[in-house]
């Protein structure tokens, strides 16, 4: 019997990226003549993996959060991959809003990408192992379907297809 290839879905965020792309946009809005006024802040944490935007008015927030998606687009990281919640109002007329970035798969969304690569009918194997998915197959050309299927499907974060052997 052939042997089995596999590979991994995972969903990763390189943080070192992140703080470059922090940095740049820091330095932008310290330089840009309509922000360098403005009293917008932003900080990184990454052990929690957050960005933090506060600004006086709802507008400037979001004019810092265009800076911080452009820079991250420019570093390679997809912008699926940072969640923003809601803004919330902080002290006088000033706004805060929080970025989650994504890291892992959670299992609902594991969940999910399983049923729809069981629903296509190929010949594979999904296991699902904490926060990443193996699927596994005899055929290379197999799992060269499932991949290609999976980067047409949308699951609202950015997955990486990893370990192919």
């Amino acid at each position: 019997m052939a042997k089995e290839s596999s590979f991994d879905v995972v969903s990763s965020v390189d943080i070192q990226e992140v703080d470059n792309a922090f940095q740049q946009a820091k330095k932008e809005l310290s330089q840009r003549y309509d922000l360098k006024d403005s009293g917008a802040e932003i900080t990184l944490d990454k052990a929690k993996g957050t960005i933090t935007v506060a600004a006086p008015a709802d507008f400037v927030a979001r004019q810092v959060i265009d800076v911080i998606g452009s820079k991250l687009i420019k570093r390679g990281i997809d912008l699926k991959a940072v969640k923003w919640g809601d803004p919330q109002a902080a002290t006088g007329q000033s706004v805060r809003q929080v970025a989650t970035i994504v890291e892992g798969i959670d299992k609902e969304t594991a969940g999910k990408i399983n049923k729809d690569i069981k629903a296509t009918k190929l010949k594979v194997k999904v296991q699902i192992e904490g926060d990443k998915l193996r699927v596994s197959s005899a055929s290379r050309d197999t799992l060269q379907e499932v991949i290609a299927f999976l980067k047409g499907q949308d699951y609202g974060q950015p997955l990486q297809y990893v370990n192919y052997r």
